[in-house]
This record gives C-alpha cells, structure tokens and sequence, in this order.
C-alpha cells in the first residue's frame, strides 16, 4: 500500500508538473515596456495625427471626435467583447484618454496620472499629486479632468489645485510645474490644455465662487510652462465689452468659466472656445437686470465663441450666442470647424450647440451668423433672426425673485459637456441629448449678507409636457441637408460624449451604465454592453499593431450626470466602481 501510495504521488507529481508547463508555455511573451520607445509628439503630428492614435481631446483640431479607424464596423461590431479593464481611483471620472505610439495616459480623479501598455493594461509608470488636504476634502467635480494634452516628450496635465504640470511620456517624472491660480481662492480647472500654434492654451473654470474680475484664458511655453499671455473672459472695465455689465464694477462682475480645450484652426492659426455664463445665474441677483438706461447688459464675453491668436492671446472676433443668460445655459461646449454648403458655396463653419440644445452654425473666419436648427423642446427661445442669429427670448421662461418660473431645459442643459461629434463621410453631427424642464426658483441673498459664489437658485426638474418618459436621445442631424436624418430615445438620460468611427459606428454612453453602438446613417442599435458604472466621459478609438480598441472610462460622481438621475429615480449606480473599459473583436485583428 505504501509502495502504491508513493507511486500514486510521483505520477501526480509528474502530472502537475506537465501541467504547469503546460500552463507557463500557454502564457503569451512578456511585451518590451512600450513607454520605453515612444517617440516625441511634434506639431505636424498634432495636425495630421497617426490613423491609430488619440493626441487630443477630441482627436483632432477640428473637434469632430472621428476616427478614421475601420477595422471595427457595422458587419462585425456585434462581436466586440472586453479586452482589458483597469480600475480607477474612485470619483467623477470624466476623461479622455491620450494614446500614442501604444500607450495609453489616463487621468485619474484627485490627479492620479498614469501610463498604461494600451494593448494589455500593464501599469508602466504613476504619478500622483500631493494636493491640499482642504482641496481633497471638498471633492467633487473640481477633482476631475476631461482632457490632458501630449507634445514633444511631455504629457501636460491640468491639475486640480491650479496649476499646469508637464510629465515626462517615458517615466511620469516633473518636467516643469507652473502655477496659473490661487486654487484656495476658487479658481479650478475641469477642463484641459490644448497645444496649438506652438502654445500650450487652458482655460480657467471654478469662476462663480465670487473671484472679482472672473475668468481667464492663458497662453503657456511649452518648454518651460512659463505663462505669455492672458485673455479676460470676462470683459473689463475700459476694455472692448467692458461696458455690456450694465455699469457693474469689476469686482461684482462674475463667472465666464472655459468648462473645455477649444479646437484650432491650422489655416487661419486661429484658437476657438466656447465660455460659460454669469453668476450668480439670476440676472436680477448678479446686477445685470433690470437695465440701467444708456447702457448695455450684454455680459460679454459669457455664453460666446471667441476667436483668438494661439500666439498672443489677441481677440481676432467674438459671437455671442445668449446674452445676459440668467438660466445657467451655456455654451461652453466644443467648436467643430467644417466646410459645409450654404446658399451655393462652401463655407468655412463653426458649428456648436449650448444647453438649448440648438445647432448653431458660423462662418469661422469672420463670426458672420449662417443658420440654426432646433432639436429637442424648449421655450426659452421663441425665435432667431435668419441674418444675424439674435434670439427673441419667451419673457415668461425668465426667472424672477419671488417667484417660480418654467424654463425648458433646466440647468444641466438638454445637452452638456457630453461631446457632440460629426462623420466626414456622412456630413452627420452626432448629438448625445435630454429632454426636460424645471421649475425654477431664485434663493436671493439675505439682509446684509455677501455674495460668496454659486449659482443660487432651486431647480426642481420635470419632464416636458407631453414626455413619453424617455429622457435621452441620440440624434443624427445633416449638416449639409439641416434635416434630422434619425433619433433613439431612450429612458436613461444620455451622460457620455458621442464618438463616430470610419467604420460606420456611432458610440454613445448613458447613465443607465450602456455603452452603445448605432449605425451612423440609420440610427439602428448594433452593439451594447452594460458596464460597471455611468458612462460620462469620452470615449475614444485607438490601434496599435493594427488591433484596433474602444476605450470609455465610467464612474458615478460628475455632477451632470447626478443632476440628470433625479429625472429617473429608478436607475441607481453604485458610487464606487470607477474603470477604464476596453473592448476589441477577438483575435489579433
């Protein structure tokens, strides 16, 4: 028996051993660290960018958030599955990926910066800031960022405590760390850098927290960070829009926030950003209403598009698309810059849309006003002059103190940072949207008592009139026909930017914790997984050995996407569970 037993033992030893080499034989070979090897970001890089990388916030400086990649398509995106996960720090998670050379840079919520192997998920190298206690404590939105930007051998990050830092791609060491604001003054940034025009351009946000002279835009070396210019998003007394503050001085002048890295222009080196609205939101609390006679109260430069010089910050021509907004209704949201047909020619457009959910369409040289069309309900506006863009605005929308008024959207607008993206073979703009009201209530400041930021007023949200109880759509609008060429619905509200591929494929996320795929000319639903938490960033599409992936990063905490969940109170997400999702067809292609 002992003689039996022994045996036994040696052939299940002789067993498990084969096993085990079985199993080490199966494992695939180790992949050379591809940090190592990445080659420097250069300006014709960014202008023209590599098929399978992402360099920017909305891939390239047009801002149409299309790849050209095509492996992925209509025939085959049923297959995608998980290719690899990667947890991150718990928090609003709103970003978009950078990826070069088979990288992958991601931002993590309180400035967690890392480098991943882009084919895998390999941890190549981290870096995390030491931010201030009080600042960390705060949380919240301030503690995400939406974009990062890569140029040369340096990844420049926007961070939270309000300064630009640029990381070495190779190691994640500091290369240069310049501060821009006094964060414990309110100052923030949400957004990220853009590079263009041999400048590193941010804008600033955090700017209703009551900081006299409000919000700003900065020019950076980038070599050294070293600050060259600074343009006031909010104009200044004695300077061109000075005089649209209805006589306020500079110090109750607030808000004009950059929520997002605006797009470029390589033709006419011209930067384009959008800029937030005033603050308080009440016209009648932040001294803009009533009008004072032989004045104007515009508020300029909120709620416009700005056309500036990347090399020293100069006003080239300003549109202002809501003046005197006293609805929190931005438009602070990407500018796509495309040639489209109007009235028999080609024009160079600027295309955006604000809160209201209105395309608004823009000769991107001069600021001359094209045409608009309309998308979801709203009744703010009750219409726009054909030639100049001037909007007559619904007096009864207008909140007052004291009162309870009706505005359509309500403050997270029937579209928010969540990017649009347009399909150059399809002439389509793609549109992540949300359909409903509130009543609104102005909470004015008490008797002797100092205005300290926010927005104060109560918005208590419903759907429109007539709702089928759908919150969301995902829309598809020509740009060349301006007709809707298709529209999902859907319960869940829509918190995730849009993303259209060369494939035919139109990505899309929703609080409901979907990412979706639609065919990009009929709207049909192809592919959808559920994931581990809301989807409120950006997706993005990359290659590397000519695999191609989608990536989109989920975690609950953006306050968008909270304000939006009260409309459908049967949708919960967990608050932890924030991950880098990535998904490709099985195989090596």
């Amino acid at each position: 028996m002992h003689k039996k037993r022994t045996l036994h033992a040696s052939a299940l030893g002789i067993s498990m051993l084969s096993l085990a080499c079985t199993f080490a034989l199966a494992q695939p070979a180790k992949r050379a660290n591809p940090a190592q090897s990445i080659t420097p970001v250069t300006e014709q890089m960014l202008r023209n960018p590599p098929p399978g990388d992402w360099l920017m916030f909305r891939r390239t400086y047009d801002a149409t958030g299309y790849s050209p990649l095509a492996n992925i398509n209509k025939d085959n995106v049923k297959n995608l599955q998980v290719s690899w996960t990667w947890a991150l720090s718990t928090g609003a998670t709103e970003i978009t990926p950078i990826v070069h050379d088979g990288v992958l840079f991601i931002f993590n919520y309180a400035d967690k910066v890392q480098a991943l192997d882009a084919t895998n998920g390999d941890l190549l190298w981290e870096y995390k800031r030491d931010l201030p206690e009080k600042l960390v404590a705060a949380g919240g939105n301030p503690l995400a960022k939406r974009n990062m930007a890569i140029f040369g051998e340096n990844l420049i990050v926007a961070t939270s405590d309000a300064h630009l830092i640029a990381l070495n791609v190779k190691t994640g060491k500091i290369t240069w760390d310049h501060a821009t604001a006094d964060w414990s003054k309110g100052w923030r940034y949400t957004g990220g850098p853009l590079v263009a025009g041999g400048k590193i351009i941010q804008g600033m946000s955090g700017c209703g927290n009551a900081q006299p002279g409000g919000c700003f835009i900065t020019g950076h070396d980038p070599q050294t960070g070293k600050e060259v210019w600074r343009f006031h998003t909010l104009a200044q007394p004695g300077e061109p829009g000075g005089d649209t503050w209805n006589n306020l001085p500079v110090e109750k002048r607030h808000g004009a926030s950059t929520w997002n890295a605006g797009s470029y222009d390589t033709d006419t080196n011209t930067y384009f950003v959008g800029v937030g609205q005033p603050y308080p939101w009440i016209a009648e609390m932040n001294g803009l209403a009533p009008k004072k006679d032989g004045v104007r109260n515009d508020a300029l430069y909120t709620d416009s598009t700005l056309a500036l010089d990347p090399a020293t910050g100069k006003l080239k021509w300003h549109f202002q698309h809501l003046p005197n907004d006293t609805w929190d209704l931005d438009y602070a949201y990407e500018r796509i810059l495309v040639d489209l047909p109007y009235k028999g020619k080609t024009r160079k457009a600027l295309v955006t849309v604000g809160k209201l959910g209105i395309i608004e369409v823009l000769d991107r040289t001069t600021g001359e006003w094209l045409w608009h069309k309309e998308t979801v309900y709203q009744n703010v506006v009750t219409g726009i002059d054909p030639k100049t863009g001037a909007k007559t605005i619904n007096q009864e929308s207008v909140p007052h103190i004291g009162k309870t008024t009706v505005n359509c959207p309500a403050d997270p607008g029937s579209r928010g940072w969540p990017a649009t993206a347009y399909s150059p073979k399809t002439k389509m703009l793609y549109l992540p949207l949300n359909e409903y009201c509130s009543d609104t209530t102005p909470t004015p400041l008490g008797p002797g008592e100092v205005y300290k930021g926010g927005g104060r007023a109560i918005y208590a949200r419903r759907p429109i009139p007539n709702s089928d109880g759908n919150i969301g759509r995902v829309d598809a609008v020509s740009l060349d026909s301006q007709k809707q060429a298709w529209s999902v619905r859907t319960r869940a509200p829509q918190t995730g930017a849009a993303l259209a591929t060369a494939g035919g494929l139109v990505f899309s996320g929703a609080w409901d914790r979907y990412v979706r795929a639609f065919d990009d000319t009929t709207g049909k639903l192809l592919w959808q997984v559920r994931t581990s938490n809301a989807v409120n960033a950006f997706p993005i599409t990359y290659a590397v050995n000519g695999k191609q992936y989608v990536a989109v990063a989920v975690g609950n905490g953006s306050s968008h996407a909270r304000s939006l969940s009260t409309l459908t109170p049967e949708i919960r997400n967990p608050d932890g569970g924030s991950v880098l999702w990535v998904f490709a067809l099985p195989g090596n292609k």
